[in-house]
């Protein structure tokens, strides 16, 4: 894999409901954010930019599959490098298996506005959309088993499509302003709206907000994970990291400036209460049919960009668990053919069929996004600590570190980062177990604890079998 699909990897994991469905639905899962939506984006960067950096200095000296495991278990803690990644797996395949059920509704509005009702219709069943998300999971499990050309034919085609068709909600606004979208809506549904106006700042609504946000940007982490087939990894896995984190944040903030600019954000709050809300659909009212039926068609591809992507990412981190004996070495299984780590990325389908269907009775793809938001803020905080820790728990993977090279500078990436990530999730975990919710578990974090006590005793049982001496070490190529 060479620096353009690396880099494409961290695009795609990134891109998709991050995008065209959360600054929107955050209205609803955060009230009384209102018009401070693209400021709490740009908070949200903040540690984002701080784990990325950090990122980058730490696969600079540990070139190999398994990201932040293999960071954290050997600059850090073995255990810690292990639960927190083991959070982050069983976030990550979950969101896999909530992004498929999301997508469908994205394909049915695109037949919807080809005129074809009754395949429209036929994909609002709701196990026709459960089916139909399996089937997605499972393709782009086998597109990962056979790798290679298949996965890079795959992923960079529907990246191009998907900035040229998501460069049309840019453009639009530009175009168009509220008082177009105020003017349709009147004509269309025959709605009455004021304009947006200006509502007092909240911080612990912004800062709620922002935690949220935060989920958009954590995708650089599958970049890390192709450590083991990466052409010149030292080089090219920093800079595909610190590439891909200004790539998005630049397309992020256009494009969510550019929504709001022409829907008043009042509207936003007001129908994310009552139904999904995407980007598309919301500029649907102003936009001509052709250019909404793209929009629409664009943002089913970002969505489905994110799966390819992601099943890679979390295989590795089994992949490389497997390899520390951590997990069964068969996990570790090789393809003969496709020289994939075939297991790994079926064990992924399963989870993110889980996911898929845990999104179908559950009604609420916002406690998988949770889910995954608490699990990468600790992995986030434990590859700041680490970059503290290493020079002193892993004197010789110290020495092989080459982005960053300033002990200064790294330390000050490490504290400020890790501060700041640290807030964020103290932030975010008081903003669960505060929530009003059916049941107890609707709440992220008790399923975070839950799922750490499993890979705790899991890593109990396991640990007579591993030699310490593993994580002093980088693993065989």
């Amino acid at each position: 894999m060479g620096l353009l699909l690396i880099t494409a990897t961290g695009i795609c994991s990134m891109m998709g409901a991050s995008i065209n469905v959360i600054p929107f639905m955050i209205q609803k899962n955060v009230p009384g954010i209102g018009p401070y939506v693209v400021p709490a984006f740009l908070f949200a960067a903040i540690p984002a930019v701080f784990a990325a950096f950090a990122y980058a200095i730490l696969s600079s000296a540990m070139p190999r599959a398994g990201g932040s495991y293999l960071y954290a278990s050997r600059g850090l803690n073995p255990y810690l490098g292990f639960i927190a990644s083991f959070s982050q797996w069983f976030g990550l395949s979950i969101v896999i298996g909530v992004i498929s059920y999301i997508i469908i509704p994205f394909i049915r509005d695109v037949f919807f506005n080809l005129g074809y009702n009754n395949i429209s219709d036929f994909l609002e069943i709701g196990s026709v959309r459960l089916i139909l998300s399996l089937f997605l999971i499972w393709i782009f499990v086998l597109v990962n088993i056979i790798g290679g050309k298949l996965y890079r034919n795959t992923l960079i085609p529907m990246l191009i499509i998907m900035f040229v068709l998501g460069s049309i909600v840019i453009v639009s606004g530009i175009i168009y302003d509220q008082n177009d979208f105020i003017t349709s809506l009147n004509i269309l549904e025959n709605r009455v709206i004021e304009p947006a106006k200006e509502t007092a700042f909240d911080w612990k609504i912004f800062l709620t907000a922002s935690t949220l946000m935060f989920s958009s940007f954590i995708g650089f982490d599958a970049i890390a994970q192709t450590g083991n087939e990466a052409k010149d990894p030292t080089k090219n896995i920093p800079k595909a990291i610190l590439l891909a984190i200004f790539v998005v944040s630049l397309y992020y903030i256009l494009f969510t400036i550019s929504v709001y600019n022409i829907v008043p954000w009042n509207f936003v709050a007001d129908e994310s209460i009552l139904k999904d809300i995407t980007a598309p659909g919301l500029l649907s009212y102003v936009l001509p049919p052709l250019w909404g039926t793209l929009i629409i068609l664009g943002a089913a591809i970002a969505l489905i960009n994110d799966l390819p992507a992601m099943i890679l990412s979390v295989s590795r981190l089994m992949f490389a668990w497997a390899k520390d004996h951590i997990f069964p070495n068969k996990v570790a299984s090789i393809h003969s053919k496709f020289n994939t780590p075939y297991i790994a990325i079926i064990l992924v389908g399963v989870v993110a069929s889980i996911g898929a269907i845990g999104s179908h009775f559950a009604g609420d793809f916002f406690l998988g996004i949770d889910i995954m938001v608490t699990s990468m803020m600790i992995n986030f905080l434990l590859m700041c600590v680490t970059v503290i820790s290493i020079s002193k728990v892993n004197p010789n993977l110290f020495t092989s570190i080459t982005t960053i090279k300033n002990r200064a500078y790294q330390l000050f990436i490490g504290y400020f980062g890790g501060i700041i990530i640290l807030m964020f999730l103290i932030i975010h975990t008081y903003k669960d177990l505060s929530s009003s919710v059916e049941e107890w578990y609707f709440h992220s974090t008790y399923i975070y604890l839950i799922v750490m006590i499993i890979a705790s005793l899991y890593f109990i049982f396991r640990w007579k079998k591993i030699n310490i001496n593993t994580f002093k070490n980088l693993p065989t190529e």
